[in-house]
C-alpha cells in the first residue's frame, strides 16, 4: 500500500488551510488563517527542493495579508 510522504501531507495541509480560510466571514480571521496556510506552503516549497514559484508567491501573499492586518488593526485601535 502506498502512503503519502511527509512532503505531500504538508502540501495537503497547506491547501486545506488556504481553502478553509475562504470560508471565514470575518476578514481578520480569513487573513490570519490564509497567512498560516501560505507559511505552510512556503515550507512545502522548500521541501520540494526550493520551488521558487511556490515560495515567492506565498511569501508575497503573507506580506500582503500582514500589511492589511496591520492596517486594519491600526484603524480599529485609533
Amino acid at each position: 500500500m502506498d502512503y503519502f510522504s511527509t512532503t505531500e501531507i504538508i502540501g495537503y495541509l497547506a491547501s486545506l488551510l488556504v481553502l478553509v480560510s475562504f470560508l471565514m466571514r470575518n476578514v481578520n480571521k480569513l487573513r490570519i488563517l490564509n497567512t498560516i496556510g501560505c507559511m505552510v506552503f512556503i515550507v512545502y516549497g522548500i521541501l520540494l527542493g526550493w520551488s521558487i514559484p511556490i515560495i515567492i508567491t506565498n511569501a508575497a501573499i503573507v506580506l500582503i495579508n500582514g500589511y492589511y492586518l496591520l492596517k486594519r488593526n491600526k484603524v480599529i485601535i485609533e
